[in-house]
């Protein structure tokens, strides 16, 4: 993935997450919705919106490495 220097807001990350939810695993909507119940650090939130980031379209192996960091940061804040 490439760097952005764009810091996004909670809201954005929200509206990305909104588009992609079809796509990303069942088990993880539960973790978004504990996550949108909390402020983050810019870094955190700029990281997820990368994560989500056109997830529909991206390789099988692509989703599995980005899905073991959503994981990762969704169930250790």
């Amino acid at each position: 993935m490439s760097e952005c220097k764009l810091d996004h807001t909670q809201e954005d990350v929200k509206m990305k997450f909104e588009s992609q939810k079809d796509f990303l695993p069942g088990d993880m909507k539960p973790l978004f919705i504990q996550f949108f119940k909390n402020d983050h650090t810019q870094e955190i939130l700029n990281e997820v919106f990368h994560l989500l980031k056109k997830y529909d379209l991206v390789s099988e192996e692509e989703k599995n490495e980005r899905n073991n960091r959503l994981y990762l940061v969704l169930r250790n804040l």
